[in-house]
């Protein structure tokens, strides 16, 4: 992993152990926390369902598994930071970590569907959103506080959004929010929030830190010290994206054929539709196959046989979406004083030469 910071843990794959991989595995799936990773005792462990509610409730790990039908979805989760190294080449970024194309991962996720967890505490008609608490406090926030956030109704009561337990099969381990988490599929990753403790239904947004003040886009001029609640865009819904993770900056290749490959990824209830790659910082394109994917919430992984020139090479890729979106060109108009959010042309420059023989004396 690259360990951007160690506690609290903030750390992504390489790019070679996400390729060709429709589902991340456990130990390479990438990690962002804002505070410690609480240690919980699962027998012990309970979930308020209170606000907005007929039926409030506390929920144990096995009223979960016992009172609901269990559900299985693969998603992809993407943090809002993911690919920000590139808007630190526009300009810097104080204080943020310089994430690369690995702050995403795709698992597939069990447990049981927030909509029928609302549903059996009587979701009154005046609440608009749902909102998640946790335990894991964060000294980021002014003053530290656990974190939090929230979704609208809608997205809460889509059949999509999960309550989970398991990750590709195995109980959900602590540092991915063990015993059970959110899982908000096509929206940030800052939104399917770990460790859940508390689900409150709501007329108004979350009022944590983490929904009011962070995780939202703020103007190119904007100072994030002095950003107080509302002030700029809240991020939901994944933007496009897409990236190459094979082959890897400064790997060696020599000119000819070769193989580019690496996954798009369209949020909320878009798809990917297309992937084009050029090798000439693209002057000229071509359209690359893409795997069919694990179901409507999960990146879309493409490859595209090309030529590469002798010496210098800039590889570009660029994701069109199911409404006929496609990404921008270059990340300068995106940047924003917390660098989230980006989502230009990926590009990645090789230089090749033809291998020599080596010669005995």
């Amino acid at each position: 992993m690259v360990v951007h910071e160690a506690e609290p843990y903030n750390a992504e794959p390489p790019r070679c152990a996400l390729a060709d991989r429709p589902l991340t595995p456990l130990d390479a799936f990438y990690g962002r926390n804002h505070g410690p990773i609480p240690e919980l005792d699962t027998s012990g462990w309970r979930l308020t369902v209170d606000g907005l509610v007929d039926r409030p409730a506390e929920l144990t790990l096995d009223d979960l598994r016992g009172r609901f039908p269990h559900r299985e979805i693969a998603a992809t989760l993407q943090c809002a930071g993911n690919r920000r190294a590139e808007l630190l080449d526009v300009r810097g970024i104080p204080g943020e970590h310089p994430w690369g194309p690995g702050a995403i991962s795709t698992a597939r996720w069990t447990g049981v569907r927030l909509a029928d967890v609302l549903a059996a505490a009587a979701l009154r008609p005046e609440a608009a959103h749902v909102a998640f608490a946790a335990p894991d406090v964060s000294r980021i926030a002014v003053p530290p506080q656990p974190f939090g956030g929230s979704i609208p109704v809608a997205k809460a009561v889509a059949g999509e959004v999960l309550l989970a337990w398991a990750m590709n099969g195995e109980p959900l381990p602590a540092a991915h929010g063990g015993p059970v988490r959110v899982v908000v599929p096509g929206w940030i990753g800052a939104r399917s929030v770990k460790w859940l403790q508390r689900i409150t239904a709501q007329a108004e947004p979350s009022r944590n830190y983490f929904q009011a003040t962070a995780y939202r886009i703020l103007p190119a001029g904007a100072d994030p010290a002095a950003a107080g609640p509302g002030d700029g865009i809240s991020l939901g819904p994944v933007s496009l994206n897409c990236d190459i993770l094979r082959p890897a900056p400064g790997d060696q290749l020599p000119p000819g054929p070769a193989e580019i490959s690496g996954y798009a990824f369209a949020g909320d209830n878009r798809t990917v539709a297309r992937v084009d790659v050029s090798t000439d910082g693209g002057a000229t394109w071509i359209q690359a196959e893409l795997d069919a994917g694990n179901g409507p919430w999960t990146w879309r992984l493409w490859r595209a046989a090309v030529e590469l020139p002798e010496g210098e090479a800039e590889l570009v890729a660029r994701a069109w979406d199911c409404t006929g979106t496609a990404q921008p060109e270059s990340p300068g108009p995106l940047w924003n004083p917390k660098g989230y959010g980006n989502n230009s042309w990926a590009r990645l420059r090789l230089t090749c030469r033809a291998r020599t023989a080596s010669r005995s004396s």
